[in-house]
């Protein structure tokens, strides 16, 4: 954008040109796992669900410290909006820290991983390449850590496309180490799930490489005092702890709750287990690009919270929402007409008994996917602006609550009444429904627009539209 010819503050356009970025990014990000598992359906389904249970978890693992690490995007935000652009590599460095505390504390974890595995009822077919495919993740997850530090700091500064063209990078690598290590293509000995667990560490190590490069390039490093940054700072690493532990607790325990949702449909059986990860498979793809727009509305309500400018936090509110349904209403026509296709694309080559039980019950699931995929449109966006503005705490407390709700329903559905797997997914819907409404009352209620985390004295004169290459 340019300074002669601004785009409004908040609106669609701005919303754009920083999330649109973001989008492309997660979009990267859903290709790549679900290249992952695509590749592995070809050798049955027990390396497909094994895949995304181990993967899930090994996730799930690093969650804490990937919410206190991307909190910088927020934190960043505030003070890139108060005119203190040296304090945002600040952030940087002291996010760093956190990851580097954090990489031996994880690895210390995984015998909580193993004990989930073992004692989730899933066959043994399935729990050997799990266990392979968790540890090669979580030996190497201090790159996906550095990664989202980086990523972080791009988006609060609202250099969006920079992180985009790090998740293309980073796709291109993992896609073709995956077609290469996976199935032995161009010489190499195929590796099965584990040629997928190095493709996915590979493709985490070259984002991380690209933007590391960007952010010591001579123009940022000398715009945002980079060399001068590398230093701990107790006030920065204070606000840093108190407003990003609620993110990264609160994405920790959703990712356990959803692991074991993810196992609860396993432990049904062969079917069901399939049929679960088709859908979350697809469910990813939707998803995870709304976390791209849940990105970029953090970003802007974060910068014009710190600039004091709650209107044009308000407006890039509404015109998120506004995308956010749009996308929605293209999901529901996809998934309205092709679910059986989308279905089948996971269908390995000869006869599959359990893909052919499994289908049916597969385009169910992905059909109740599109009915609540406008909920999640709103609830990206509504939970992004909550954090940005530092209402962190209670969204945390929000989003915790409702996924564990999930989890004993879903048990007691599926492995106590014994009800059919369909009923299990319609729970889940009806549970997020209740739950907007409630998201929707708290962001009304307008608390977040009295959350001060950079005080007025550090704000200087400032052009709030100051270009964003």
């Amino acid at each position: 954008m340019s300074d002669g010819n601004p785009p409004r503050p908040g609106g669609i356009k701005e919303v754009l040109t920083i999330a649109l970025p973001m989008v492309v990014s997660y979009a990267c990000e859903t290709m790549m796992i679900f290249t992952d598992r695509l590749f592995l359906s070809r050798l049955g389904p027990d390396m497909m669900n094994a895949s995304m249970a181990g993967g899930i978890t090994g996730y799930m693992m690093m969650t804490f410290f990937l919410g206190l690490c991307g909190y910088t995007t927020a934190l960043t935000a505030q003070y890139f909006g108060a005119g203190r652009k040296d304090k945002s590599a600040v952030v940087v460095t002291q996010a760093v820290l956190i990851a580097a505390a954090g990489y031996p504390l994880i690895l210390l974890c995984r015998p909580l991983a193993y004990f989930m595995f073992r004692h989730s009822g899933i066959g043994p077919g399935q729990l050997a390449p799990q266990l392979l495919y968790f540890d090669t993740i979580m030996l190497f997850c201090l790159f996906p850590l550095l990664r989202q530090t980086l990523s972080s700091y791009f988006t609060g500064i609202g250099r969006t496309r920079v992180v985009m063209i790090a998740a293309v990078t980073a796709m291109a690598v993992n896609v073709a180490a995956n077609y290469v290590l996976i199935f032995g293509n161009w010489g190499f000995p195929a590796l099965g799930i584990r040629g997928a667990a190095y493709g996915t560490v590979l493709g985490a190590f070259t984002g991380m490489a690209v933007l590391l490069g960007v952010y010591w390039a001579p123009r940022n490093a000398r715009e945002f005092a980079v060399g001068q940054s590398l230093r701990f700072d107790k006030a920065i690493m204070t606000k840093l702890l108190r407003f990003g532990y609620p993110p990264g607790v609160e994405m920790f325990l959703n990712l356990m709750a959803f692991d074991l949702f993810v196992l609860i449909f396993h432990a049904v059986g062969p079917a069901s287990a399939t049929a679960s990860t088709v859908a979350l498979n697809w469910d990813i793809v939707i998803y995870v690009p709304l976390i791209g727009l849940e990105m970029g509305i953090t970003s802007l309500v974060g910068k014009y919270m710190g600039a004091r400018d709650t209107a044009s936090a308000k407006r890039a509110v509404q015109s998120s929402l506004l995308m956010g349904l749009i996308y929605a209403g293209t999901v529901f026509v996809a998934f309205t007409f092709f679910a059986d296709a989308l279905a089948d694309v996971f269908r390995a080559p000869g006869a599959q008994p359990v893909f052919d039980a499994a289908r049916p019950l597969a385009a169910f699931m992905l059909r109740c996917i599109m009915v609540y995929v406008g909920l999640q449109a709103l609830y990206v966006v509504l939970i992004g602006a909550l954090r940005g503005a530092g209402d962190t705490l209670w969204a945390m407390y929000f989003s915790v609550i409702l996924h564990w709700c999930m989890v004993p329903i879903l048990w007691v559905t599926l492995h106590v009444l014994h009800a059919p797997a369909q009923w299990g997914w319609i729970t889940v819907i009806v549970v997020f429904f209740i739950a907007s409404g409630l998201l929707v009352r708290r962001y009304r209620q307008g608390k977040w627009e009295d959350i001060e985390m950079v005080p007025d004295e550090q704000i200087p004169p400032l052009r709030l539209h100051d270009e964003i290459p």
